[in-house]
């Protein structure tokens, strides 16, 4: 007979001495991936954000745009690999962002940036300072955050400033562990020689500021002065001292008005003691039934590209334990806020443990259901296939993650079928006892198999390859799916020819027992056979009972479908995974003080005190928490105002709570509806997302005409997004003008005065935002102190104190002028923020769904519903734009973004994928049966799968997500599978002295219990993983569409036989007689 591709490999390879090191090659090849693979808790996504920041000095956001904002953007646009430009445009600041294509290389984009923008320093415009590139990417987000606060018995002696210099120096300690990458600190603040000068006493003495900072400034250079040529030879020069001590400040001297010598301790305060920085953070705890407080500074510490977190993150915890007692005094307790290493490993740990239990379990039914010998030999492929697998995720530069792990762990029971066929197989040849030798016999056991093999195994991989071209951010963190399974069912092919016949031949006993396996004729359908024919026959018995089973099915499939849009079944891209940190982002309106944030965030933090599951709450006031991928996206690392603040919130375990974090966060948000808070604060309950990250869950981008007409609108929908009663943390883009204070240089005083104008500004700066004139250098293991010229926090205030500061000299030098002589300061409107993407002005109303539904697509409804409705008054209605930014920009429009428009690009290309599989499929079947009609029988059960997945998610009530839709495609390879086995069997069985009834009921009776062997191997592999929150969707759809179509596929197969090829023969009485055995069973 002809080999075939299987037939040779297994006639080369089961008597070579190479199979068993072909086995010990591939094990010791997947363990040693197993043990060095990186681990991580979630796909790496690279998405590179180059962020290109300008001072635009005096500049209002209108005219800014202009000048700055509108050529950087045409710049950066033309830079290859930029998906998308957005700019925010403020007073005197300009931000644009450059995000490049999903897979980018991060370094490569932030180089191609730079080279596009050096090449045109000639369009900077005069006056606008250089500008500040930063890229930032995934391997930017920090896996371990280490947060410092005094014990309680040490309160007393530790401030932020203390807590700083320990965070200082245990940073430069921890940047020495191998394969730590960024590193910084929040929190705390560092030493200043502070030297503040005081207007009364400057009046008194008659000393203007401009001579402070100037004495102050020079008297600390120090500067090469060239060799000197001696008698001893040549020495270097040096020319000035640096100073080291506030008390040498103090005596310097700044000459008067009136040409005296006054000290600068005379005139100013010269101390030494912590920046007064306008950011604070505070760690809350639980001690016994209240909150402990006390002041906190965190140490974020992210990993390389590349780098194991779990490897990086065990090796940082070992150096933080051996400088206890040493570098972290005692009195001071360390708490690690974040450790992405060990959440990574306990996950994969766990999903490691269910890929084991799935292999036990599987290899327990094969054992119960088929026989020992074909347990022991699956007992030995599945783990073999699996490590190869793994080895092979390594070469193409995946990680060890939940996604590939799952991808594993639900391929398991399709990969398991090559061997069983042909475990199976090789047993009925040797069963035969027709003079062959074993070997023989397993070689050409194998070569019948070999195509319907190949052709089964194909259709899987048809049906799940296409899934690695999806596109967006949802493409490179579903990639290890298909790649993954892809590769366990190629690998599963080869271990199933060449493993699985050798393993035979070595678990073969001696002396085989002759007709063990066969003559069984009808008593081989067995239990499960008998059960078909009586369900089966009732159904096939006329032409009309078969249509009508057809049509009831066809009815049932649509009222499936007819689910979704009834929102019985609800469809969201990902559920909420259950983490162990929580977030809470604190607005105060523009222009609120460091103070009253505090105030805030210590009500918020005892709020989320008040949740049984919270350990423990840090507080960022006035700067941002240690960021996520999310907050990455987010761009929450630039939160750095006085009226901004967050609470990082740390949860128990997972294993001692019953509550999911999701749970908590609705829970928190109801709670903290009770704030009080000034008028227009936003508070919003953050949780880390499941897949990839967006600016907001619910996002309308409102484009118009002219900004007022843009945020009329946007105010509009942010009054009907609150009618909406699932829609929560609403805010917008724009709020408040911030309010300013502009002092105008009054040119007739200042030359009436004789006074440089250039002096007056540069004091005038100093008065109101400070100076730093240089640095106090410690010698060797103590860091620079910076030395400064500002007035404390209590006087940068507008008041008459402010304006008696004397600025400057008359020319004459014969008075001293003061600030309020020489500008008219005058309260003002700061502009709105000024948002563009890609050129477009737009406006954002944001919001986050909670409660009845939590999927974008349904409050878009809801609120186009709303909007329709709506009276619009003189504004125009705005037109509603589901994708892609607006043509025609006279006219307001809404366009939907967020995750709407991931959950948009993810299952247009699913569906595209899903189309792509299907063809696939019957391509390889039409080239199996050569028909083209044929095959589209055996496609017909595909959309059955959606009743089973339909009622599965009814009965967990879990929505329909992308994992679920990965389900759907993979079970479409899965059911051609089976469907294959039985129209093939049903054509090898057809002979003319046979009916048609008889042949379809025999086929399905005989068929049946291996189709249902196949389901539940698949089953067990989906059961171990349907109480993980992002992958429920995967099991559900594989268990109860596997149980679904499975037992359909079986009835509506015949049933279409018998409406289109009804012969109209009745089935016989049983006879002796036995249709030859399908060679693929």
């Amino acid at each position: 007979m002809t080999l075939g591709i299987s037939g040779s490999l297994t006639k080369g390879t089961i008597r070579s001495p190479l199979t068993p090191l072909f086995l010990l090659t591939a094990l010791a090849l997947g363990l040693l991936a197993l043990f060095t693979i990186p681990r991580e808790e979630e796909p790496q996504i690279s998405v590179p954000l180059v962020d290109i920041s300008v001072r635009a000095d005096g500049l209002r956001a209108p005219d800014a745009v202009e000048l700055i904002t509108k050529p950087l953007e045409t710049i950066v646009k033309g830079v290859e690999g930029v998906e998308h430009v957005y700019s925010q445009t403020e007073d005197d600041r300009v931000l644009v962002t450059a995000r490049f294509l999903v897979g980018t290389d991060p370094d490569d984009a932030i180089v191609r940036i730079q080279q596009e923008i050096r090449a045109n320093y000639d369009r900077i415009p005069v006056g606008v300072p250089e500008p500040q590139i930063v890229a930032r990417g995934v391997n930017d987000v920090p896996i371990m955050v280490i947060t410092l606060a005094p014990g309680a018995e040490a309160a007393d002696r530790w401030d932020d400033s203390a807590l700083y210099r320990v965070a200082d120096e245990l940073q430069s300690e921890l940047m020495k562990v191998e394969n730590v990458g960024l590193t910084f600190i929040v929190g705390g603040r560092p030493q200043e020689i502070r030297v503040a000068p005081d207007p009364g006493r400057l009046a008194l003495y008659g000393v203007p500021l401009g001579r402070v900072i100037e004495t102050v400034r020079n008297a600390n250079r120090s500067f090469p002065g060239g060799d000197l040529r001696g008698r001893d030879g040549v020495s270097s020069a040096i020319i000035g001292r640096t100073l080291d001590d506030p008390g040498a400040i103090g005596l310097l001297t700044v000459q008067a008005a009136d040409g005296r010598s006054v000290y600068i301790r005379d005139v100013a305060e010269v101390t030494l003691g912590p920046r007064e920085d306008q950011a604070r953070v505070w760690r809350f705890t639980r001690d016994g039934e209240g909150q402990r407080i006390a002041p906190a500074v965190s140490l974020a510490i992210a990993k390389r590209d590349g780098a194991n977190a779990v490897v990086v993150s065990q090796a940082v915890e070992r150096r933080l334990h051996a400088l206890e007692g040493s570098l972290i005094p005692h009195g001071v307790d360390v708490a690690v806020t974040r450790n992405y290493g060990e959440t990574a490993n306990e996950k994969a740990n766990e999903l490691l443990f269910h890929l084991g239990l799935a292999t036990i379990s599987i290899v327990a039914l094969i054992w119960f259901a088929v026989g020992r010998r074909e347990a022991m030999v699956t007992a030995v492929v599945i783990p073999t296939t699996i490590l190869l697998t793994l080895f092979a995720s390594n070469l193409m530069g995946y990680t060890i993650n939940r996604v590939s792990l799952f991808a594993l762990i639900f391929s398991i029971g399709i990969l398991v079928d090559d061997a069983i066929v042909i475990i199976e197989n090789i047993a009925r040849h040797w069963a035969m006892k027709d003079g062959r030798s074993r070997v023989q016999a397993a070689i050409e056991a194998v070569a019948e198999v070999g195509n319907p093999t190949i052709v089964a195994t194909l259709t899987v991989v048809a049906a799940l390859l296409p899934m690695m071209f999806v596109s967006g951010l949802m493409g490179p963190y579903m990639a290890p799916i298909p790649a993954n399974a892809s590769a366990a069912m190629l690998f599963s092919f080869f271990v199933a020819v060449v493993i699985a016949p050798w393993l035979m031949l070595k678990f073969a006993p001696k002396a085989e027992a002759a007709g063990a396996h066969g003559g069984r004729g009808h008593d081989e359908e067995g239990f499960f056979g008998r059960l078909y024919r009586r369900v089966a026959a009732p159904i096939i018995r006329s032409r009309k009972g078969a249509r009508k089973f057809l049509v009831i099915v066809g009815v049932a499939t649509i009222v499936a479908m007819s689910l979704f849009a009834t929102r019985t079944v609800r469809v969201k891209l990902l559920p909420f995974d259950n983490k162990s940190e929580l977030q809470v982002v604190i607005d105060l309106p523009e222009g609120s003080s460091l103070e009253a944030t505090e105030r805030v965030l210590i009500e918020a933090a005892a709020v989320a005190g008040t949740v049984e599951e919270v350990v423990s709450v840090d507080a960022y006031a006035g700067t941002a928490a240690p960021f996520n991928f999310n907050g990455l996206v987010r761009h929450y690392y630039m939160r750095q105002r006085p009226e901004l603040g967050d609470l990082q919130l740390t949860l128990e375990p997972k294993h001692d709570r019953s509550r999911s974090s999701h749970a908590i966060a609705l829970d928190l948000r109801q709670r903290l509806q009770s704030l009080h808070a000034p008028d227009g604060t936003v508070v919003r309950v953050v949780e880390v997302p499941p897949g990839p990250p967006v600016i907001s869950t619910l996002l309308a981008e409102i484009y118009g005409p002219d900004a007022e007409t843009r945020r009329a609108v946007a105010t509009e929908m942010r009054g009907i997004f609150n009618q909406v009663p699932y829609l929560v943390d609403i805010d917008d883009s724009f709020g408040a003008q911030r309010p300013r204070l502009r002092l105008t240089p009054d040119r007739e005083q200042i030359e009436f005065f004789g006074v440089a104008e250039r002096d007056m500004l540069d004091s005038v700066a100093v008065a109101m935002g400070g100076q730093v004139v240089g640095y106090s250098h410690r010698g060797e293991g103590r860091n620079p102190i910076e030395i400064s010229v500002r007035l404390p926090q209590s006087a940068r205030a507008w008041s008459q104190n402010l304006a008696s500061i004397p600025v400057a000299a008359t020319a004459d030098g014969a008075r001293l002028v003061e600030l309020g002589e020489l500008v008219r300061a005058d309260t003002e409107a700061g502009s709105y923020p000024i948002f563009r993407r890609n050129g477009r002005y737009a406006e954002m109303v944001m919001a986050e769904l909670a409660g009845e539904y939590e999927a974008p697509i349904y409050g878009m409804l809801d609120v186009e519903r709303l909007v329709r409705e709506h009276d619009w008054g003189a504004l125009p209605r705005p037109e509603i734009i589901m994708y892609g930014q607006p043509e025609n920009e006279s006219v307001p429009s809404l366009l939907w973004d967020g995750e709407w428009e991931i959950t948009y690009v993810t299952f247009r290309d699913m569906g595209a994928a899903f189309m792509v599989a299907i063809l696939g499929i019957y391509i390889l079947v039409v080239a199996q049966f050569k028909s083209f009609k044929l095959p589209l029988v055996i496609l017909t059960p595909i959309p059955l799968t959606l009743i089973g997945i339909v009622i599965g998610h009814m009965l967990f009530n879990a929505p329909f997500t992308a994992t679920s839709m990965i389900g759907f495609i993979a079970l479409a390879g899965i059911i051609v599978r089976n469907s294959i086995l039985l129209v093939d069997f049903i054509r090898h069985a057809k002979t003319p002295g046979r009916s048609l009834r008889e042949v379809l009921l025999e086929a399905g009776a005989i068929r049946f219990k291996p189709i249902m062997l196949t389901a539940l191997a698949a089953m067990i592999g989906a059961g171990v993983i349907l109480f993980d929150p992002i992958f429920q969707g995967l099991a559900i759809s594989l268990l109860f569409g596997l149980a679904s179509s499975t037992l359909l596929t079986v009835l509506v197969i015949p049933a279409i036989y018998i409406v289109m090829r009804d012969d109209e023969r009745r089935e016989p009485e049983p006879s002796g007689l036995q249709a030859p055995r399908l060679a693929a069973e």
